[in-house]
């Protein structure tokens, strides 16, 4: 859930607004949005629908909070891969009102230079105006500039370089030359997108620039190789749960007191993690009597479906306890024999079914 310094932030930025005109702003961005116009500069995002400080304080209202926390959950895989990272400076292209300069300075306390390039003035204003208030130094002291994201633009050299929600808007022409903009010089490069097919389509094409850039990819990916996903069958994406306020349900017209954030993202580093990396789970697992379900990608196989046994004891605790997205770390041999042992137990427990007598229906 959000800090509580950017909640409060946030609160009393919401407050110069009536949660009426904060609802009707959000429609008329959703009907903009899904009717295909494009901004100035031909981004077509929600954002460049914004027109005038009502907009503004309710795409922060019903974005803010789901970007940071899958901005954050990211950062959180990425930092587990590179526990000895410690950026200093953080540049976050196309950052909108600020959540991921929030979610790094949460992940990484290190951080003291943080730049936003934003094209918007207006969202530019509220998202210098939440950063005030953080706690962290280095969002508190964001350097927050206007300027339209793009190859050429001149860039402060930075050890972190984020940018969440923002690449797909650029034409499918202009990703590639984006993404090497913003690797330039970076210790870290971490790219989120929607958790769409079309969103894993460009997290996948950056994927691919980065690599070529001769980055290593930390997260999700537990491998440099090509996505065993094949294209137009699935999509790797993951998933993470937020609160809603009653402001938030207000605004976004929920019932629902969470919702989930359904998001694709990459981290790759210009060196390679220290240590091998863990499988990682691609779908929520499945749980039945006795046995877990996990759907993997691994370094040394694709995508790999594992079965374990209840009768595997600590491996099997682990396994009821982890989540999707997750990383596993049970791979080799210990995995075979999870796999090895759960289907003999399937097998025993089929076997029992079939023997046992079918019950009176009298």
């Amino acid at each position: 859930m959000l800090p509580d310094d950017l909640r409060a932030a946030l609160d009393q930025a919401l407050a110069r607004h009536s949660p009426q005109e904060l609802a009707r702003s959000v429609a008329r961005l959703t009907e903009r949005y899904r009717g295909g116009a494009t901004g100035a500069t031909g981004a077509t995002g929600e954002a460049a629908h914004i027109r005038g400080q009502a907009d503004v304080a309710a795409y922060a209202a019903y974005r803010m909070p789901a970007t940071y926390e899958a901005a954050a959950l990211a950062m959180r895989h990425a930092a587990a891969r590179v526990p000895g990272f410690a950026p200093v400076s953080q540049l976050d292209a196309g950052g909108g009102t600020g959540a991921a300069i929030w979610a790094a300075g949460a992940t990484w306390p290190s951080l003291r230079q943080v730049t936003v390039i934003e094209r918007d003035p207006q969202i530019i204003d509220l998202g210098r105006r939440l950063a005030r208030t953080a706690q962290a130094p280095g969002v508190r002291g964001t350097a927050w500039r206007q300027a339209a994201v793009g190859s050429g633009l001149d860039r402060p050299r930075a050890d972190l370089a984020t940018m969440s929600y923002a690449l797909g808007e650029f034409a499918e022409r202009d990703r590639a030359d984006v993404v090497r903009w913003l690797a330039r010089d970076a210790a870290m490069v971490l790219v989120v997108e929607p958790g769409t097919p079309a969103g894993y389509a460009t997290i996948a094409a950056a994927r691919e620039v980065l690599l070529a850039e001769g980055l290593s990819v930390v997260a999700p990916c537990p491998h440099d190789r090509a996505c065993p996903i094949e294209p137009g069958r699935d999509w790797c994406h993951f998933s993470v749960r937020l609160p809603r306020t009653s402001l938030h349900r207000q605004v976004k017209a929920g019932t629902l007191s969470f919702e989930d954030e359904k998001f694709a993202y990459v981290a790759a580093t210009a060196r390679p993690a220290p240590a091998p990396a863990a499988d990682r789970v691609l779908r929520h697992p499945q749980k039945r009597k006795g046995v877990v379900s996990l759907r993997l990608c691994t370094d040394a196989d694709g995508i790999r479906d594992v079965l374990v046994s209840k009768r595997q004891g600590e491996l099997y605790r682990r396994a009821r306890d982890v989540g999707w997205g997750d990383a596993w770390a049970a791979t080799g041999e210990a995995a075979g024999e999870a796999t090895r042992e759960a289907a003999s137990e399937a097998t025993r427990e089929a076997a029992g079914e079939a023997d046992r007598p079918a019950a009176d229906p009298g």
